[in-house]
């Protein structure tokens, strides 16, 4: 007997991630023996730092296995804290700290905390693949600004204000940037922190990539602006990409106390707390050693710098120079339209990824995932081999569209 089931129509709009679906397609393919160089996934390709592993030994051979408050361990989330007043110049009670199952599910629950149907949040394209659809997921409506590589792929302020409608609640802003690398300078914060004031609006802030910027570019919070935006910022943060910890899933939020009050309800009624062996080691991370996060962003440095030059020999493609994270972000527009040997025109730039991974054994995401198409994103944490092959590769199978 079959019978039809329903989903939730709050589904309907939203689109599986297509990182997951590249970097799952280059694992089926290497595991079926095929040789495949991934640029997909988003994480360090280094192993969690030693002392962070000890503490968690360690605190096994002491009994942790039990549940936690929701909110988190009290000395993970004072380490929150003190990390929030050094990176932020915000001063946040542990009680404004809410430690989750890593920063995209902190970015979940503020979603589920703070919309109702109808109202909107604006985000600059290209964007995360997740944010929409967790807005949408929370009952609300993304609104999408569009950046271009000519502004550093950075929110135009006047783009930004036409945005603004009556249900607009809030702005996210990720700097540095998944996918682009693009970092905002202190003055382009305080022209987006005006028009956020005036607006009474709120500013999500996921800070994931902040301790990974290069050269002469600086990391500016837009929190430490002054004690007004600072109140209407809502801080996301985690150790999964500085310290090598994707897998630990340890990300927070520090925020007004309504706002996490209502995370701490959703969570207790979802997962309750995050893993009690993750927040010690997640404790580790912050109060610990911070020279294996200089030696991975030095090795960072490095790859950034080849692949972008290797990226730009190719003809036709044209690549900004990241200011952090760890993603270029081409532009492989020129390919669009090319046939392959079989005649096939590849119509987009999914096509064209398409066709890399099948030709050249490469994967890169597309961009249109992140609302830019003609883009993809290629993650470089990767070893330098890696990045060399692979671009190499990448070109001579471009090239070889007619």
């Amino acid at each position: 007997m079959t019978s039809y089931f329903r989903t939730a129509s709050r589904l309907a709009a939203v689109k599986p991630s297509i990182t997951l679906a590249i970097t799952a397609k280059a694992k089926r393919m290497k595991a079926e023996g095929v040789d495949i160089i991934s640029f997909g996934a988003g994480e360090p390709d280094f192993d969690t730092p030693d002392h962070i592993k000890a503490a968690a030994r360690d605190a096994l051979d002491k009994g942790v296995a039990k549940y936690t408050n929701v909110r988190g361990i009290n000395p993970l989330r004072e380490a929150v804290a003190a990390e929030m007043k050094q990176a932020h110049g915000v001063d946040y009670p542990i009680d404004q700290v809410l430690v989750s199952c890593g920063a995209k599910h902190s970015l979940f629950n503020i979603f589920m905390s703070m919309l109702d149907p109808g109202d909107e949040v604006i985000i600059p394209a290209p964007y995360w693949v997740s944010y929409p659809a967790m807005v949408q997921i929370g009952g609300g409506s993304p609104v999408i600004v569009n950046t271009t590589a000519d502004d550093g792929f950075t929110l135009n302020p006047d783009a930004f204000e036409a945005a603004i409608t009556d249900h607009t609640r809030a702005l996210v802003l990720n700097t540095p940037s998944n996918p682009t690398g693009a970092v905002y300078s202190k003055a382009q914060l305080e022209a987006i922190a005006a028009i956020v004031l005036k607006h009474d609006l709120y500013v999500i802030s996921d800070d994931i990539y902040r301790s990974l910027v290069y050269g002469n570019t600086e990391y500016c919070s837009i929190a430490s602006l002054s004690s007004e935006i600072a109140a209407r910022t809502i801080l996301v943060d985690g150790v999964s990409k500085t310290y090598a910890m994707t897998g630990w899933r340890i990300g927070f939020t520090a925020g007004p106390s309504a706002l996490i009050n209502a995370m701490a309800k959703i969570q207790g009624q979802s997962t309750s707390n995050a893993s009690h062996i993750a927040q010690v080691a997640a404790t580790a991370a912050l109060t610990g050693p911070q020279e294996p996060v200089a030696e991975m962003k030095k090795a960072f440095n490095a790859r950034r710098m080849e692949i972008v030059e290797r990226l730009r020999s190719i003809p036709g493609v044209n690549c900004r120079e990241p200011l952090g994270a760890f993603y270029a972000f081409p532009d492989i527009s020129a390919y669009v339209g090319k046939a392959n040997a079989e005649g096939k025109v590849l119509e987009d730039d999914v096509a064209v990824c398409d066709y890399l991974i099948d030709a050249a054994g490469v994967a890169i995401v597309p961009g249109a995932g992140f609302g830019a198409p003609g883009f993809a994103r290629m993650s470089y944490a990767c070893s330098m081999d890696d990045i060399k092959n692979g671009v190499d590769r990448m070109g001579k199978a471009l090239v070889a569209l007619k």
